[in-house]
């Protein structure tokens, strides 16, 4: 089997028509957008335009992971998560979004921030991006959780148990997991 590879640069790229909203809520919109395709044909494209998030892998000073377990919604479960929220106007960034999610839902602050990176979980649907944060040097504090986080509870876990709870399937939040992978990765690393 013989793999080639086209240029990219003598693709065309899609071409934006026109572009109207179908729904909105205070969390996303629907949009359906006129578009010729790269192959020159006129469709449409139908997508979520959703604001961006912040997801922190918080650990301690003895090597333990600030995990959090909610109910989640839209997949009628309890789940394992990193702390994290989304990015709101007032933010200014997703950095300050992270460490106010941090705060929000644990109490803790950090004294050290470290991107690790940015997932698209859902690339084909939304626009959404998850950025991914390192947060060392904790400081404990209060918690401040919001109305729909009331049945939020915070554990504590040494790395390698959160680490394993990825590698089990019991953390599908693709941030939280990609963060915990990435950590882990570097770890083996010399």
């Amino acid at each position: 089997m013989a793999i080639t590879r086209e240029n990219a640069a003598d693709r065309r790229p899609w071409r934006l028509l026109g572009s109207r909203e179908l729904a909105r809520s205070r969390y996303f919109a629907v949009r359906r957008d006129d578009v010729i395709r790269p192959d020159g044909v006129e469709d449409t494209y139908d997508h979520v335009v959703a604001p961006a998030s912040a997801t922190v892998l918080a650990i301690d000073s003895a090597d333990r992971v600030v995990l959090t377990r909610q109910y989640i919604y839209t997949f009628g479960t309890r789940q394992w998560r990193l702390p994290g929220g989304g990015v709101e106007a007032e933010d200014g960034g997703p950095l300050s979004a992270a460490r106010r999610e941090l705060a929000e839902e644990t109490g803790l602050s950090a004294e050290i921030w470290e991107k690790l990176g940015e997932v698209h979980g859902a690339d084909s649907l939304s626009n959404h991006v998850d950025h991914v944060f390192l947060a060392t040097g904790l400081t404990e504090g209060t918690a401040s959780l919001e109305p729909g986080e009331a049945d939020l509870d915070v554990v504590l876990l040494p790395f390698d148990d959160a680490v394993a709870l990825v590698e089990k399937g019991q953390m599908p939040h693709a941030a939280s997991a990609y963060a915990l992978l990435r950590a882990a990765l570097r770890r083996s690393r010399p």
